[in-house]
């Protein structure tokens, strides 16, 4: 689909500021909303949205159709009169720039149930006919995502589904019809949960896209091996029939920067299976993820080209090999269902040029990076000069780099004297901004630069380094940052370089 000349902050909600621990779908996203038309931005991008799991990383997920629980506002359940402000008053000392997952599921989970029950007792029959028809229309996936987090939460504390008894892990009909009776309160809860995620979510969409704002979200290639995808589609993915654990696993080959590869654990899609569907399960992703979003960025797009499959019995991904995947067909059929494709495609790392020929076929903008542009010469694909056709987007970083500032000081000075040359200053000062203009000067259709580089930060507001095991995923911003200086800086900029809803 077309994709007008436009620019955009890139800011997960969970690092949104507020008063329980995480950025959730309250107050202050309204307020950053309000901030992205103050300065004409037209895109909110975010990372996936569904329910973290090990090391709270959205890549991570116990679903791939779900919401995260942790995102629904307590204020706005307080709005419905689904809790009262009473029940807000005993807030424990969250810390003010890092998300505390444990603590926050602590606070929040009981305010939940609370609301739950609330809402058992005191719905209007409107909104109990809403969740109803929720629960039917959302039924191809939250029938196994409620079943499965009401057995990992009430049985079988939070094991692997694969650590569970066999015949619930192999789900034979007997095992499930007794778990749905034996858990129907807890199952009921969880699809609540998911309605009022839904409503919150929709609505805020709502008010961005009447500011001319659309949302533009991530989908995984991949889905944790511990989730309900893979509990309840077992057929789809490369899963060992015994163990339950994955006979292919996914990640990337030895490259520059590891000598082992990356392993990442996921297990391999059966392509041949879901080829046989018509890609239904898939379909059905695109679908639940559209009912969210605007546009969607494909991360590791080049896995439909061809993945990097390794057996499950390695410990690291040297020993695999690179697996064709039925990249055409599939988006042909994902085309049928959808019409125009609203989808970015995610083309770093070993980028071959079939994965090119895939994106380009289907007219999916690319990504550039200008982190990566000016340690490789005249000719690095992401020195702006370099950049021969409209249709992608231009970040300054994404969530896995560093911060513009944190990357700028862990430089040499004779690397950043390239940087200094190419953009003509002599001083790092200000280079987050620096840079910002470069990426909104650019020919790209769309450039995004993360909240934390607008801000001037530096390495501590690191959203993700993937070679960090703990402490991702944490960072959040106070509200008082977001102020009328930096809004109408902004705003300049961005009317400067034709991206603004006015033009210079």
């Amino acid at each position: 689909m077309p994709f007008p000349r436009a620019s955009g902050i890139l800011l997960h909600p969970t690092s949104l500021p507020g008063r329980f621990g995480i950025g959730d779908l309250g107050p202050e996203a309204y307020r950053f909303v309000d901030f992205l038309e103050g300065s004409e931005q037209q895109l909110w991008q975010i990372l996936p949205l569904g329910p973290t799991g090990y090391g709270n990383s959205p890549y991570l997920c116990y679903s791939a159709m779900a919401g995260n629980p942790l995102l629904i506002s307590l204020e706005q359940l307080c709005e419905d009169e689904l809790l009262s402000e009473d029940d807000l008053t005993d807030v424990p000392e969250f810390p003010i720039d890092r998300v505390d997952y444990e603590l926050v599921e602590q606070y929040k989970i009981p305010l939940l149930r609370k609301s739950y029950q609330n809402f058992r007792s005191n719905a209007t029959v409107k909104l109990k006919k809403e969740f109803s028809q929720f629960c039917k229309d959302k039924a191809f996936w939250l029938d196994d995502y409620a079943l499965f987090i009401a057995l990992k939460s009430q049985v079988y504390d939070d094991a692997s589904w694969n650590e569970w008894d066999e015949d619930i892990a192999k789900r034979t009909p007997q095992a499930l019809a007794k778990y749905r009776n034996e858990l129907s309160a807890e199952i009921e809860f969880r699809k609540y949960l998911q309605f009022e995620f839904s409503r919150q979510w929709l609505a805020l969409k709502e008010y961005a896209n009447d500011r001319n704002i659309q949302l533009f979200g991530d989908i995984p290639f991949y889905v944790a091996h511990d989730s309900a995808d893979v509990w309840a589609h077992r057929d789809i993915f490369c899963i060992d029939e015994e163990t339950g654990k994955p006979s292919l696993m996914a990640g990337v080959p030895p490259d520059y920067f590891s000598a082992t590869g990356q392993l990442w654990g996921n297990p391999i899609y059966d392509w041949e299976e879901l080829e046989k569907t018509n890609f239904h399960w898939w379909m059905q992703r695109f679908h639940a993820v559209l009912d969210l979003l605007d546009l969607i960025r494909i991360d590791h797009f080049r896995g439909f080209q061809a993945y990097w499959a390794v057996p499950g019995d390695e410990e690291t991904a040297m020993n695999g090999e690179w697996v064709e995947a039925p990249g055409d067909e599939f988006f042909e059929q994902l085309k049928q269902e959808l019409g125009e494709l609203p989808i970015v495609a995610e083309d770093l790392g070993i980028i071959t040029p079939e994965v090119e020929a895939l994106r380009d076929k289907f007219d999916f903008p690319g990504m550039k990076i200008l982190h990566f542009a000016f340690d490789s010469g005249w000719d690095n694909p992401y020195l702006p000069y370099n950049y021969h056709a409209k249709n992608f987007v231009v970040y300054t970083g994404t969530h896995d780099n560093n911060t513009t500032m944190g990357w700028y000081d862990a430089r040499s000075n004779e690397e950043n004297q390239r940087v200094w040359d190419y953009l003509g200053c002599s001083r790092g000062e200000g280079l987050n901004w620096d840079l910002i203009r470069l990426a909104l000067s650019t020919n790209a259709n769309q450039a995004v630069f993360p909240l934390q580089d607008l801000l001037g930060l530096g390495e501590d507001a690191r959203m993700n380094e993937p070679s960090k095991p703990e402490g991702n995923w944490e960072w959040r911003y106070s509200a008082e940052v977001l102020t009328d200086e930096l809004r109408d800086r902004l705003l300049f900029y961005t009317r400067i370089y034709g991206r603004g809803v006015r033009r210079w």
